[in-house]
């Protein structure tokens, strides 16, 4: 009965200019979402990027100088060993002269012709020179270095002395010709506890000694001498 169809809408026919218009539009937008997307990437990448800062270490203060070591001590040489020459007297006494008793007695063995001329017996075999300035061995000298009566001695350090521990300190130094110990000599030969050796280095200059001699003659001495300190019972 209807042979024809009618449409409800009749279609438009698109021209050529709105179809290069859409590829344009779209061509556009594709664009800008790629640039956008791009830009996006970058901005992220760069805010995971953590920014480092080297903190500087303080120096550690070098070290203090350490003490100068103490000195080597030169030992002078021994007096030589010799003999006394005697002098025929020019004018001959025709009378005995007094005696007197004040003057030394005299030692045959210093006439014994061996020896150096001008020395004495008492002197040591293969020395070399008088009597110097520089300090001798025990063995040198005619009478040793002694410490004085009434001299301080070191006093046992209270924590050492309330914890029950004993010991010794063997300590080397110069006694000079005042009978004071050279503290620029002074050597630890031997020591149990710092305690001990604190408390000879602190006494030692106070204490008093008799010079050693030589010849009568006061002289330097080097000696060795133990402090020993020990628990009363």
């Amino acid at each position: 009965m209807f042979n024809t169809l009618l449409e409800s809408k009749p279609k438009k026919q698109r021209s050529l200019g709105g179809t290069i218009f859409s590829v344009i539009a779209h061509v556009v937008l594709l664009t800008g979402a790629i640039y956008v997307t791009a830009h996006a990437a970058i901005k992220n990448e760069k805010e995971k990027v953590e920014k480092i800062q080297f903190a500087e270490m303080k120096k550690e203060p070098p070290p203090p100088p350490k003490p100068p070591p103490p000195k080597d001590v030169i030992v002078a040489p021994p007096p030589p060993k010799g003999f006394q020459v005697l002098t025929a007297p020019v004018n001959i006494p025709d009378v005995i002269p007094n005696v007197d008793l004040t003057k030394k007695v005299t030692d045959e063995a210093d006439f014994t012709g061996k020896g150096v001329a001008g020395g004495n017996s008492k002197g040591v075999a293969g020395g070399t020179g008088p009597v110097g300035d520089q300090p001798y061995f025990d063995f040198q000298v005619e009478k040793q270095a002694a410490q004085a009566p009434g001299s301080p001695s070191p006093r046992y350090p209270d924590m050492l002395q309330s914890a029950g521990i004993p010991g010794e300190v063997l300590a080397q130094f110069v006694i000079d010709t005042t009978g004071k110990a050279d503290m620029a000599t002074f050597k630890v030969l031997k020591s149990d506890n710092d305690l001990f050796t604190q408390e000879i280095k602190s006494t030692l200059p106070r204490m008093k000694f008799y010079p050693a001699e030589v010849g009568g003659r006061k002289v330097k001495e080097l000696v060795q001498l133990p402090f020993t300190f020990k628990l009363q019972k």
